[in-house]
């Protein structure tokens, strides 16, 4: 036992890292349950798989609607600064 933890403190730490791995081990066995049974509802859309990123089945699909994007037009001065900090930072001169 270390010298520096007294009696309550070492079963503390004892008892979380229990219950640590008990929650570990039920969270392991329902997501292999879940995974293994298949979607919960085939009502639902399939998601659109994305050239660059593979579907992944637990999470959940993106909105595919929302507010719109905005964009700002940099003045020639500012976009000259910012091609310069982007060099900076990958490392260029």
């Amino acid at each position: 036992m270390p010298v520096h933890l007294t009696p309550p403190q070492l079963t503390v730490l004892t008892v979380l890292a229990v219950a640590s791995v008990a929650w570990l081990m039920f969270m392991t066995r329902l997501l292999r349950r879940i995974r293994s049974t298949g979607p919960a509802q085939a009502a639902l859309p399939a998601p659109q798989a994305s050239p660059v990123l593979p579907v992944l089945p637990a999470l959940p699909c993106q909105r595919q609607s929302g507010s719109h994007l905005e964009a700002v037009e940099l003045t020639p001065a500012e976009e000259d600064a910012f091609a310069g900090l982007v060099r900076q930072l990958s490392g260029g001169s």
